[in-house]
């Protein structure tokens, strides 16, 4: 049983990734239908906290139904990073949880996210400060360091170990790698497999295959998996590891019916949680991810995106649900 302090999390969980403007609480809640084992909000600018900006504390709204949740926020002021913690502490999350890997120019700018791997002390100070700050636990997302010169993730791990942190995710690049190339997991087995390290150690970086999920599992030894830009669209990835760990089987795809129904859902809860205005365009952005793979599907998906009226939209869905899952049909027979 993984447990980070007293939340239980299962023999082998699976993480959603928190992903800025995508794991927002209507993507986490088909997520969560689909067998996310824990999730995290967006992360949150502790400067933006506290300035009680709108958009930062709209981050903050966290639900029931998807615990356990753990809140992130990022920074690089050791007295903004800790009044944010106590702000996140009266919210009732599970935990909370630093970014230390976002490699985004506007973030690292301000010194905040991967921009901390060039200073390992300063990252143990931010840490500190949240822990001393909050009742959770509190947990880190880092990557394996700055460049390919300074991998220092085997230091780090130790360190926030030593000061508190109840659990570390490792997304297998570096700051300067961004998303390019393959994640390297050998450093994060070597976390892992170090006789000081006692907390949970999650893998993050290119699971989106059952097959390579099981592979990475038995290989590098982690003690769970971290998915992010696979879930995009496909929240059917976490059902379908969790199908093929116990079964060794692969599950079929989802249907047509049930691609639509699930983007509907997410759809009014966007609309739901924003406002239809808000709602209807930051939903734009998903629609390519769960029509991917349809033939000639090229023309509803440039209606989805110019389309500003919510029935109209239900109504584009309804005409891909009746167009391809004739199609599937005839396949079928």
């Amino acid at each position: 049983m993984v447990k980070i302090a007293n939340i239980e999390l299962g023999e082998f969980p699976l993480l959603l990734a928190p992903m800025e403007d995508v794991s927002d609480p209507p993507f986490r809640a088909v997520c969560k239908e689909n067998g996310a084992d824990l999730m995290y909000t967006e992360f949150i600018s502790s400067e933006g906290l506290i300035r009680d900006a709108m958009k930062s504390r709209q981050k903050l709204d966290i639900f029931d139904y998807e615990k356990p949740i753990g809140i992130q926020i990022f920074g690089g002021d050791e007295e903004a990073m800790a009044l944010s913690a106590k702000i996140v502490d009266t919210t009732n999350p599970d935990l909370l949880d630093i970014n230390f890997g976002c490699p985004v120019k506007k973030v690292v700018c301000k010194g905040a996210g991967a921009a901390v791997l060039k200073d390992v002390d300063l990252m143990v100070r931010l840490t500190a400060a949240c822990i001393r700050s909050t009742a959770l636990p509190v947990t880190v997302k880092t990557r394996l360091g700055w460049d390919d010169k300074t991998k220092n993730i085997e230091e780090v791990a130790e360190r926030l170990q030593d000061i508190g942190v109840a659990a570390l995710t490792v997304h297998g690049r570096t700051r300067s790698q961004l998303y390019k190339g393959d994640a390297d997991w050998t450093l994060i087995a070597k976390v892992k497999n170090n006789p000081r390290i006692h907390i949970p150690i999650f893998g993050n970086g290119d699971i989106d295959t059952p097959q390579k999920a099981l592979e990475y599992r038995n290989r590098y030894g982690v003690d769970g998996i971290m998915i992010g830009r696979a879930a995009i669209g496909y929240p059917w990835i976490f059902r379908e590891i969790k199908h093929y760990f116990a079964t060794g089987e692969t599950l079929p795809p989802p249907t047509i019916a049930e691609r639509i129904d699930v983007c509907r859902k997410h759809l009014l809860g966007s609309v739901s949680w924003k406002g239809e205005k808000l709602g209807i365009l930051e939903m734009r952005r998903h629609y390519a991810s769960y029509l991917k793979g349809l033939s000639h599907v090229k023309e509803f998906r440039n209606r989805l995106v110019m389309t500003e009226s919510l029935s109209e939209i239900e109504g584009i869905l309804e005409e891909v649900r009746e167009r391809y899952v004739n199609e599937e049909l005839a396949v079928c027979s």
